[in-house]
């Protein structure tokens, strides 16, 4: 197997364990069953659509909800379930929410070492570790501005320094860039994975947006229905999704019906065989494939790739940095969505042969 990027690179000792838990209002289950573990300095990412239960989820890490059923332990210890539930204050824990909520009336440097104050951090100490965090986020030469005399982005930085600078047991951002536009959701995302290589702090990063996810975590949570799909890395969830969902919602990808047998996949109207990374799955001839737009090639020139049959173009899509095709096998199936280059020109009925990396190719039912 590949290296993989952003594996994790922290200890196995247990931060943070939800164990189980659950959180119903009446009758509706908003999260059912869950179980997470973080390592020590890990950033584990919550993603999934809205109402999947992910800003609850986040919320009961806080103390914020309190659990249904089930528990969570911090180093070891409950913080939340049955007879004992710690209260958010008590937690060791900084959160960032979508809005800043830093304070209008206060500067820069007076916002970041609020929390400094609240815990009664002597004067000098609290002025030296509020100058040395604005310098970590480039923000030192604005310390006595106001909120609003900065740009979006310098105010997450702002809200991004004051949970920080106390030096939280966990921290929790709640879609902390979904204010900004997209150049700047970018940036900001890069930024706090760079501040989390520096600090190593514990994190919950919770947000419905794939590309932001896979940005700045070392493991990405996918929820769907208040139940965990999914845990493992970027690069495991797109190339070896586990469920139909999975593979959906991390980019794009073709989910097509094929045969399976003794190793290798068959599309309806397609005769080439397809050998698969999965050594466990069963014979069936009801599989359900994953197979992603940029592993698919109309033509048979590329190494690597292996030949499927031919192809027709159905309808066509130019997005500048690639033409999105899709295209439908001339003996019938499904139709598929293939990436090609902005060279390839190809006229709707334009005929094809159709290969594919068998490493862009994953069974997920």
């Amino acid at each position: 197997m590949p290296n993989m990027p952003n594996m994790p690179n922290t200890s196995n000792m247990s931060k943070l364990h939800l164990k189980h838990i659950h959180k119903n209002y009446g009758t509706t289950a908003v999260v059912n069953d869950l179980s997470l573990e973080l390592r020590q300095g890990e950033l584990v990412t919550l993603l999934g659509p809205s109402g999947c239960g992910k800003t609850t989820t986040l919320r009961m890490i806080a103390g914020f909800i309190e659990l249904t059923a089930g528990s969570i332990e911090m180093n070891g210890q409950q913080i939340s379930g049955a007879g004992r539930t710690v209260p958010p204050e008590h937690r060791g824990m900084s959160m960032i929410f979508q809005s800043y909520a830093i304070w209008p009336n206060m500067t820069v440097a007076e916002n970041v070492g609020f929390g400094l104050d609240v815990r009664r951090t002597p004067a000098a100490e609290s002025k030296r570790r509020v100058g040395e965090m604005l310098e970590v986020v480039h923000l030192g030469h604005l310390a006595h501005r106001y909120p609003a005399e900065l740009s979006g982005g310098q105010q997450q930085r702002v809200a991004l320094a004051r949970a920080m600078v106390v030096r939280p047991e966990v921290l929790l951002l709640d879609e902390p860039l979904s204010n900004l536009d997209a150049n700047l959701r970018e940036e900001m995302a890069n930024e706090i994975r760079r501040l989390h290589d520096e600090f190593r702090f514990t994190t919950v990063y919770v947000t419905h947006d794939q590309s932001e996810a896979m940005t700045i975590s070392d493991r990405i949570a996918v929820l769907n229905l208040g139940r965990l799909e999914q845990i493992d890395t970027p690069w495991n969830l797109y190339n070896r999704p586990h469920t139909p969902f999975v593979a959906g919602f991390i980019g794009r990808t073709n989910l097509v019906s094929a045969t399976l047998r003794a190793g290798c996949i068959t599309l309806d109207g397609l005769h080439g065989e397809v050998p698969i990374q999965d050594e466990a799955a069963r014979d069936r001839a009801d599989a359900r494939v994953s197979i992603r737009p940029q592993s698919l090639y109309l033509g048979t020139d590329v190494l690597g790739a292996l030949p499927m049959g031919r192809v027709a173009v159905v309808s066509r899509t130019y997005l500048g940095e690639y033409w999105d095709y899709v295209v439908r096998p001339l003996g019938g199936g499904d139709t598929l969505k293939v990436h090609a280059p902005p060279s390839s020109v190809l006229e709707i009925g334009h005929e094809s042969a159709l290969s594919v990396d068998p490493r862009g190719v994953a069974v997920v039912s």
